[in-house]
């Protein structure tokens, strides 16, 4: 519903009353918003919305019942207002004029702006990478020595205390500064990015305060032991850092140069964005060819091969960085951190030869997978739910939620150790035994001289290295099977119970250790019938969960051989990726998908749902419409500007400009805010030449401005005469905006709404002597529970049953 202004009944049309004597665009509209902008209101601190008949919109209800009609969402761990990104080019006078006076030097300026933007995005999100993983590996280094040293004295509650004191310290740190400065930095930030690639803006998504916390943040979650990774801040962090770059200059910091106000659009940030999240995953797993394909398969909406080219360029400038960095680190210069290579889990040295028998086990990996992950999945959007209403409270109980989990996760880690049982370190160890030091598969723990803890190996040890532990090959008794059982529990609960408090956070990481702890289990059970090494079976499992989770096949493929070095397991990772999607495509959707439509952001599928076959552009437009006259009086304009919070306003020339009623185009609200603010007025309705029209003005004044930098209505005073006077909009008007007849198909228009990336879409009649447009259909329009709002007998599960969909 939008705000009342839909009709509770079914109707196949529904127009604004016409008016005797007078044309019927004026302070009217058909549509919900120039926007439809269901989502944006007049008043950015509010956070629920009530319409005509009293119900809240809302977020994460606490119903519970899904949010994908109000003009807010969750983003991060906050509830914020949203619009709508216009990736259209607005083809007015000054675009027209621009693209006329380019010179080809212009043009060149332009290129070689947009290569030197996505290398600095790579040199720059390399960087952030590594210096998270020198941070992470210090902190939670030193925190583990410690803890280690005093165990050693048989010093054990003291120990505890220092382990849990320290994780309590960082876990409250990363709260208090997620909760207080950018909560749009909790979680992994994918879903918001991959939300913002469809057209979907909020508040601070992208701010420069979230990357901080992004960044910074991280480093302490990781590092205070929560079952959390920094793959997906990776992500939003990669995306950040090419949101800051194609701002298109800043008159604050004096970034005027003019070769930076080519980016001052939504098409060009996205594409800079887009490059952003394939350097944030290549600068997380070393991936560099996983990152494009993971930007092509889970985040990008629009792709084409030029952006394919750029996003490998930048992912080839992160691998450079990386390794660059990780050769300087190799001579002892960086404290703890320096054991690592490009290769994170070198699994090469494996001879991966599979027989028949080794393919049953595999296909039983790739269905424990899927029903794993939808599992998982389930129960994690129940538990996000009840998250929701202690994050509702306010930043102080985001932080005691976080203090609870570190220290339910302080205990299992530490505490469980003391279930497994001491096992002698074996004679042919290749490294030392037991493990002296922060990282190693043999690790002490309460066990005498010459004996090891195989459960303490796993949790007392970062995340990076437990997995390394999992993956190790030639190691097929070094885990007792009671010590993975408690493993693989204890990280599924604690990957559940981690990922919505209010921090950044990741959920590779705990997917790939519980997957590669229960792979682990498989390969050790059916050591008898199979030949593959039971790290090649943890990897294998991590695979199937990911699968299972993320529903990724190609991305998470690619990124899983780059992380190992081990192209022969190619086929196997293949087939246990498509049986896991496949099994856990038949409970719920991908974890990210379902994170999506929970936080309410109103993201656009591919495909029309099937339901929509059944209406036509006509149906789901609604009254009454806010149209201005080629030359408006400014007092019009004005108040519609104060009175709604829409963005696109229909421009309809009228006798005596024209003979008969005569769609212009469309104008959005930033640029009559531009022409406002220049009061280029006239005494009379007449309508100007176009050198006057385009006199004061540069094509670069109506450039989307920065995040939060563009202007408001409040900020521009009139006099009562100026309010009297008349302004020409035909200058600033798009000539040629995508537009649909009345009895198009749904399906068709919001097929054709998502791919061109539109932001309206202009609805015309069919047959003439009508006024010439009908409406306009926006994002809002082509939400389900927005069409089962103007039609309650649609029930759109019975078209889902029926039919597979566009």
């Amino acid at each position: 519903m939008d705000g009342g202004q839909q009709s509770p009944r079914p109707q196949p049309l529904r127009r604004a009353p016409e008016r005797e004597g007078s044309h019927n665009y004026d302070i009217e509209r058909m549509d919900g918003a120039g926007e439809g902008e269901w989502w944006q209101n007049a008043s950015s601190d509010a956070l629920l919305r009530y319409d005509d008949r009293g119900s809240v919109h809302e977020p994460l209800m606490r119903k519970r019942t899904i949010n994908t009609t109000s003009q807010i969402a969750v983003v991060g761990a906050n509830v914020c207002p949203i619009e709508s990104l216009d990736y259209e080019v607005v083809e007015n006078n000054f675009f027209k004029q621009d693209w006329r006076s380019r010179k080809k030097k212009q043009i060149f300026q332009y290129i070689i702006m947009k290569w030197t933007l996505v290398l600095l995005i790579g040199v720059l999100t390399g960087l952030v990478g590594f210096f998270n993983n020198l941070a992470v590996e210090n902190i939670a280094g030193l925190k583990l020595l410690l803890t280690s040293e005093l165990m050693l004295e048989q010093r054990y509650f003291t120990a505890f205390l220092a382990y849990g004191g320290s994780n309590l310290v960082l876990a409250t740190a990363a709260a208090a500064i997620c909760a207080y400065i950018a909560p749009a930095a909790a979680g992994s930030g994918i879903p918001e990015v991959k939300a913002y690639l469809n057209g979907v803006d909020a508040y601070s998504i992208l701010a420069p305060s979230t990357l901080f916390v992004k960044i910074f943040g991280s480093i302490l979650a990781v590092s205070a032991g929560f079952v959390l990774g920094k793959e997906g801040p990776m992500v939003h962090t990669g995306a950040c850092i090419a949101n800051l770059l194609g701002q298109g200059g800043s008159r604050k910091y004096r970034l005027t140069w003019n070769w930076l106000r080519y980016f001052k659009n939504d098409r060009d940030r996205r594409d800079l964005i887009t490059c952003g999240c394939a350097a944030g995953v290549a600068a997380a797993f070393r991936a560099p060819v996983g990152g494009v394909l993971f930007a092509l398969e889970e985040a990008a909406s629009w792709w084409r091969s030029a952006l394919l080219w750029r996003a490998f360029f930048t992912t080839a400038v992160v691998a450079v960085v990386l390794k660059t960095l990780i050769e300087f680190c190799r001579s002892g210069k960086c404290g703890l951190f320096g054991q690592g290579g490009l290769i994170m889990f070198d699994l090469s040295s494996t001879v991966a030869a599979y027989s028949t028998s080794d393919l049953i086990a595999i296909i039983l990996l790739g269905i424990i997978g899927g029903v794993f992950g939808g599992i998982f999945n389930f129960l994690l959007d129940k538990i996000l739910r009840v998250y929701s209403i202690v994050n509702e409270r306010g930043a102080p109980s985001k932080i005691l939620l976080t203090v609870a989990i570190s220290i339910i996760t302080s205990m299992c880690s530490y505490g469980l150790p003391w279930l497994a049982a001491c096992t002698q370190c074996p004679v042919d160890a290749v490294e030392q035994c037991p493990t002296v030091g922060r990282s190693g598969n043999f690790k002490n723990f309460q066990c005498p001289p010459g004996y090891y803890n195989g459960l303490a190996s796993l949790f007392f040890n970062t995340n990076d290295d437990a997995i390394r532990n999992l993956f190790s090959n030639g190691t097929e008794t070094e885990f007792h099977m009671y010590s993975l059982f408690i493993f693989f529990i204890a990280i599924y609960c604690l990957g559940l119970l981690t990922y919505g408090i209010a921090v950044p956070s990741g959920l590779f990481i705990p997917v790939i250790l519980a997957g590669a702890t229960y792979g682990r289990i498989v390969g050790t059970l059916l050591g008898s019938i199979s030949n593959l090494d039971p790290g090649l079976f943890a990897l294998l499992g991590a695979a199937s969960f990911l699968g299972g989770t993320m529903r990724m096949t190609v991305s998470v493929c690619v990124i899983l051989l780059e992380l190992t070095n081990d192209l022969q397991m190619l086929p196997l990772v293949m087939l246990v990726l498509l049986i896991s999607k496949t099994i856990a495509d038949t409970f719920n959707k991908g974890v990210y998908d379902q994170i999506v439509v929970m936080k309410g952001l109103p993201f656009m599928e591919a495909h029309a749902e099937p339901y929509m076959r059944h209406l036509v552009a006509g149906d789901v437009v609604s009254g009454p419409l806010i149209a201005f006259s080629g030359v408006e009086r400014v007092g019009n304009i004005v108040t519609a500007l104060r009175i709604t919070g829409h963005n696109g306003f229909p421009v309809v020339d009228e006798p005596p400009l024209t003979e008969s009623p005569e769609l212009v185009g469309l104008v959005i609200r930033s640029h009559l805010l531009v022409l406002l603010q220049g009061k280029m007025f006239m005494k009379e309705p007449v309508k100007t030449s176009g050198s006057f029209a385009l006199d004061g003005f540069g094509a670069f004044d109506f450039g989307k401005a920065g995040s939060g930098k563009g202007l408001k209505i409040e900020e521009l005073y009139f006099t009562d005469e100026e309010m009297q006077m008349y302004v020409d909009l035909h200058s600033i008007a798009n000539t040629s905006p995508y537009t649909v007849v009345e009895t198009m198909s749904l399906a068709k228009a919001a097929i054709l709404f998502r791919e061109l990336g539109l932001r309206h879409l202009l609805v015309v009649p069919k047959t003439p002597n009508r006024p010439p447009i009908v409406g306009i259909l926006t994002r809002h329009d082509f939400v389900e529970e927005h069409i089962h709002g103007l039609f309650p007998s649609l029930n759109p599960h019975n078209f889902h049953s029926a039919s597979m969909g566009g």
